[in-house]
Formats: structure tokens, C-alpha cells, sequence
């Protein structure tokens, strides 16, 4: 064993919902068995919450079972929902439906800062005894005879070429008798284990969304705390793209914005972070922010893939949770309840397991268990079919998911349906025959950074800031076969799919283009990842404590 080696009984990867979650119901398995035992858990933000972004409207209930009832009257919910529309945008034009779609009446649910929550729920875990250590990156996961045995933490002090620097300190080894995965969404660590052990056999691939979202400081009387607004329609093209706006009152005077786009678009020069722009343009959206300041920007991708995309979550000594588990309910939009009762469910398996001295993959099954036994499968199995319904359009999807209401999910003779990795989506720029991304909106991508924002400006208000002496964390697999076909036959669509403008194509006096990465922009949402043609990015962990410092997000 080497010397910078920490040993534990549990260890735990993020500090999200579903981490704190299982740290915490483990802290009261452990306690209700007078058992001492050690729960380490490392988050690769600065602070807990740097890396949280989410809407958020929550269902509170799940936080009953989790917490005493003093505990659960502390959490820090921003307000309890007043008021719930749903609006379909024209470009000239809004139409507040009369009805809430199904699974979308948010009516008893509180809006929240996750950020906020999670630092809350932080402080609870550590008085029950849990170790959290915040501005640690894990990058590699340790095995012996081919099972999960621990985590090591990046080596520091490495410049960019891989070279030792005077102040070079190797990670540190974790290793623990059960390791728990909660690094949120496309997880750096839980892709390599769902590789390694083909966990997504038999499943489909698991697909995804890009969130673009800001907080304002909005002038008194634009918008009620409380008050809840989701709009779909304009400036998506209901044919091509799927997605939709959201529009949350807080406390304070200020309002979280965001629109919410799939990453199976076609477009290869569809900019979700553009789009964003865009969408505020429309009166319906701007008479929230007009006269306002924007306090915090940010982006995040989330699973969509539903009950059907979720892999095998469990092996020899791990469990996964929460969005590294594809855990969102399309329908609904919500995801926070479903990661907190996942993290419940592997906290449950692992005092067991480790009650019984057995943490193999047979034990550790019991997870799954509990999954398919409880409210995770009850929310998702019925909408298994959900996100897949509407690949074809927004027509054809919403026949599909009306059949779906009335047999409980299924869809007779179509069976259940699949979805191509958002990957293989995209059009060559001579293969693509829609109106490009720039033409749709010629006049409306000149941004004032008052109202619209440019994506530089926006990761200035995301406080992402990285140590640019690194191994960049961005790692283009093959350059010779990305220059070849991303470059050149997809027009460099990381340049328009990236919110941060991380990615920039370089033109010299000759002509030839060539990529330039400015990783210090990154907001580690991961989209280059997910969405780069033949895999031609991979997102690895930066140094800890690097990237954004999200306040109230």
C-alpha cells in the first residue's frame, strides 16, 4: 500500500443531493446499530455548492424521510409555489395554456437554490460524524482483481505538457470497503465503470439536455415569489429540437431563468447558449428581467434517457446515484427528489452489506432492489417512454405520449422505444437542410450584455476560474480524425454547442484552421463530451477547486 493512502469504510464521490443523502441516512443506519465506522466523503468544488446548478422547483416529501422533523423545518426552500403556468411561445406571440400538462402541475412544491440546499444538508452530515473535504478531484478509480477497491485523487503540480513542478503532490488513494458514485451528470469516473463492466448492456444509451441558466435582481413588481412559469415553443423548432424555458419568482426580487435544450439537435451550428439569448428577447420573458441585473450565470446537462436508460447501478463494492444514474423524470422536470431517494436506497444496501462483512455485487444488489421496490420506479417506469416519443417531433410525440397516459407507458405494436447517443445526431454542414442556426435569428444575436448576454460575459458572472499550469482537462482523443470530420465535414460544432466558449477554431494567413481549447472557461457541464461526434472529446477532472464558484445557483 503506498504512503499517501486513506482508508474508510465508505466513501463517497460528490456532494450533490445524492451524496449528501447517503451520507447522512448512512450516519443513521450506523447510529441505530451502535456501529462506529467512517464516512469519507470529497467533493471536487471549492465549496460545497460551487457546482450545484439547477431550476429548482423540488418535491419536498422525500426530505421527510430523510431528516428529523427540526431538521427538515431548517431546509432552506426560497418559497412555496403561489402560482404555475405553462406558456407556448410564438415568435410574436404567448399563449398561456388553460390546463397544466400532465405530470407538470408543480402546485405544493417549493422553489429552491440547490446550492443552498446542499450546504445545508452538508452541515447536517458532518454533526452525524461524516468527513467532507471539499477542492479534491477524483480522477481514477482503483481495482484488484478486476473489482472496485477505491478512489484516487489527481496528482498536482503537473504542468500542462505532464511535466513534475516544484510543488508536485500525488493524489491521494481512498480506498474503502464500498465506493459510492455520486458525481452527478456523464460522471468522468462512472463512465470508465460503465465501460469496464457494460453496465448499459441491454439499455438504451442514456441521452441528454444542456440547461443554460441565470440568476437576476429584477425591479419590485416584475414577478411575485412564488410564481412559476414554463414556456415551450419559440425559439425551438418543435421539428428539430426539444426543450423549453423556465421563468422561477424568488424571494428578494429575483427571478431564475433558464431555457433547457436537448443535446439531440441536428443543427451542427445550433447554440443552445444563443438560443438562450434569444428567448429572453420575447416580450413574455423579458418583462420579468427588464430593468433587473443579472447576478450568476451558469450551465449544466442532465440525463433524460428515463427508467429505460438507466444502467446497471451496482457491482463488487460500488453503487451509483443520482444523476451519475440518469434518476430525472422527464415529464415532471424534476430530478432533486429522485437523487435524495436514490442516495437513501444505496445508504440502506451499504449497512447492510457492510453489517454482513460482504460488499460484493450480490449483496450490494439489494440496491436495485430498493430502486425497482420503491418511489424511483413508481415515478419512472410509467414514462418510460417519454423523451423518446418526441425524437420525432413534437406532433408525433405528443400522439405517443397521450397513448402512453392511457396504457400506463407502454405503446402497443411500437413496443418500447429507443434513442440514438446524442453524439450520432448531428447533420454534416452539407448533409444539414434546415435553416442554419445564425440565418433563424439574423438580427437577434448582437448582444448588449444588459438584457442578452455573450458567453464570455457569462462565464464571467460564473466566477469559473481554473490553474491554467495544468493538464488541460479537455482532451481531444484523436486529433487527426477530429480535424478530419468534426473540423471539417461538422464545422466545428463544439465552437456553438459549448456554453463557455471554450472551444475557438483559429484561422492563420494561410487559411488552415486549427483549435484552440480555453479550458479556463469551462463550466463543466460536460456537453463537449456527450455531444462531440465520434466521441472526439473527453471531459476529464481539473485540478479541485477549480471551476465555477456558483453562489445561488
Amino acid at each position: 500500500m503506498q504512503k499517501n493512502t486513506i482508508v474508510t469504510d465508505v466513501f463517497i464521490v460528490g456532494a450533490g443531493p445524492s451524496g449528501l443523502a447517503a451520507a447522512i441516512h448512512l450516519a443513521d443506519k450506523f447510529k441505530e446499530k451502535g456501529e462506529e465506522r467512517r464516512i469519507l466523503l470529497i467533493e471536487k468544488g471549492s465549496t460545497v455548492g460551487a457546482h450545484i446548478l439547477s431550476g429548482a422547483v423540488i418535491k419536498p416529501e422525500v426530505f421527510k424521510d430523510l431528516l428529523s422533523d427540526e431538521e427538515f423545518n431548517k431546509l432552506p426552500f426560497d418559497s412555496e409555489i403561489i402560482s404555475d403556468k405553462t406558456v407556448k411561445l410564438s415568435e410574436n406571440g404567448a399563449l398561456t395554456l388553460p390546463f397544466h400538462p400532465p405530470y407538470m402541475n408543480n402546485m405544493g412544491n417549493r422553489i429552491a437554490l440547490l446550492g443552498r440546499i446542499c450546504k445545508y444538508l452538508a452541515s447536517i452530515a458532518e454533526k452525524k460524524g461524516v468527513e467532507i473535504y471539499t477542492g479534491f478531484s477524483a480522477s481514477e478509480v482503483l481495482y484488484e482483481d478486476n473489482k472496485v477497491v477505491g478512489v484516487k485523487t489527481i496528482d498536482t503540480g503537473v504542468d500542462r505538457h505532464g511535466n513534475k513542478l516544484k510543488n508536485f503532490q500525488e493524489g491521494t488513494s481512498v480506498r474503502a470497503n464500498i465506493v459510492i458514485f455520486a458525481e452527478g451528470t456523464c460522471g468522468s469516473l462512472t463512465k470508465t465503470l460503465i465501460r469496464r463492466f457494460n453496465l448499459d448492456s441491454g439499455r438504451n444509451p442514456q441521452i441528454y439536455s444542456l440547461a443554460i441558466k441565470e440568476l437576476w435582481s429584477v425591479p419590485e413588481g416584475n414577478i411575485k415569489a412564488g410564481r412559476v412559469f414554463h414556456t415551450f415553443g419559440y425559439p425551438l423548432n418543435s421539428n428539430e429540437e426539444f426543450g423549453g424555458g423556465f421563468i422561477y419568482g424568488l424571494k428578494g426580487n429575483k427571478a431564475a431563468i433558464g431555457l433547457v435544450v436537448g443535446l439531440d439537435f441536428v443543427d451542427p451550428a445550433f447554440d443552445i447558449h444563443a438560443a438562450m439569448q434569444v428567448w429572453k428577447q420575447h416580450p413574455k420573458v423579458s418583462g420579468f428581467i427588464e430593468g433587473g441585473r443579472v447576478l450568476e450565470c451558469g450551465a449544466k446537462t442532465l440525463p433524460e434517457g428515463g427508467y429505460l436508460a438507466i444502467p446497471k447501478l451496482y457491482g463488487d463494492n460500488f453503487m451509483i446515484v443520482g444523476d451519475s444514474g440518469g434518476f430525472v423524470a422527464m415529464p415532471a422536470l424534476k430530478g432533486v427528489h429522485l437523487a435524495v431517494a436514490s442516495g437513501m436506497c444505496a445508504a440502506k444496501a451499504a449497512a447492510l452489506a457492510l453489517g454482513k462483512n460482504d460488499t460484493s455485487g450480490s449483496q450490494l444488489a439489494y440496491y436495485e432492489e430498493l430502486v425497482q421496490g420503491g418511489r424511483i420506479r413508481d415515478e419512472l417506469y410509467p414514462v418510460r417512454n417519454f423523451r423518446q416519443s418526441f425524437t420525432g417531433g413534437m406532433v408525433s410525440g405528443t400522439l405517443k405520449f397521450g397513448v402512453q397516459l392511457v396504457t400506463g407507458g407502454s405503446l402497443p405494436i411500437l413496443g418500447n422505444l429507443t434513442t440514438e447517443p446524442d453524439n450520432k445526431t448531428l447533420k454534416k454542414t452539407d448533409e444539414y437542410t434546415g435553416k442554419p442556426f445564425k440565418e433563424r435569428f439574423a438580427g437577434k444575436l448582437e448582444f448588449d450584455k444588459k438584457l442578452t448576454l455573450d458567453k464570455v460575459t457569462a462565464v464571467f458572472y460564473s466566477k469559473a476560474n481554473h490553474d491554467e499550469e495544468q493538464i488541460v482537462h479537455l482532451v481531444i482523443n484523436d486529433k487527426e480524425t477530429f480535424t478530419r470530420i468534426n473540423m471539417r465535414e461538422y464545422g466545428t460544432p463544439c465552437q456553438y454547442f459549448c456554453p463557455a466558449e471554450v472551444y475557438e477554431v483559429h484561422v492563420d494567413r494561410e487559411g488552415r484552421e486549427s483549435l484552440r481549447i480555453h479550458a479556463e472557461n469551462c463550466l463543466h457541464c460536460k456537453t463537449c463530451d456527450i455531444k462531440s461526434p465520434l466521441d472526439g472529446i473527453t471531459w476529464m477532472t481539473p485540478y479541485g477547486g477549480d471551476g465555477p464558484e456558483y453562489v445561488n445557483m
